[in-house]
């Protein structure tokens, strides 16, 4: 599958958004074809089958590359997704703070530092990932429906089965 851009030209200090197989990575655009992201330390450029078991780790490197170097075969789309919940910041200074910021390690952390934290906070101030927002969510639905499930269960246990224990405890 080539990777694809939907027909959007990016400007300075667009999100980009690269449609991993598993998950969805983060870049900032800041001209010439480069995007700068945080990348665990053990991810390569693109997305491989390493690349899930990266996020596993501690530690992220903020990287700039080729757009194209970045999103390998994937699909991929500028994706400002919280420009109507805060206004984006000035674009040179988004682009001026992620130079700022190459080389240097940080700690990753799925949840709360993890590329799209990095790129909202660049372009909004604000680091927000709707990725982990939509996962806990989606946790939580699976969590509760699991306690309802369990105490399905455990009702019923106790009335068709409370019997045959009582006949147990009786013989």
């Amino acid at each position: 599958m080539a990777p694809t851009l939907f027909d959007e030209k990016p400007e300075h200090g667009d999100l980009i958004e690269i449609f991993r197989r598993t998950y969805q990575h983060w870049a900032v655009y800041i001209g010439n074809g480069f995007v700068i992201h945080l990348a665990p330390t053990s991810e390569s450029a693109c997305g491989s089958v390493n690349s899930m078991m990266s996020v596993l780790g501690d530690k992220a490197k903020v990287k700039q590359e080729q757009l194209w170097e970045v999103v390998g075969n994937d699909e991929y789309h500028i994706n400002n997704l919280l420009d109507e919940k805060y206004k984006p910041r000035n674009r040179r200074d988004i682009v001026k703070d992620a130079q700022s910021l190459l080389g240097k390690e940080q700690p990753f952390c799925v949840f709360s530092g993890n590329c799209e934290h990095f790129a909202t906070e660049l372009r909004y101030g604000k680091a927000e990932s709707r990725q982990v927002h939509h996962a806990v969510q989606v946790g939580v639905g699976v969590g509760l429906a699991a306690m309802v499930g369990v105490g399905v269960l455990a009702v019923a246990a106790a009335i068709f089965g409370g019997g045959s224990k009582e006949k147990k405890s009786n013989q």
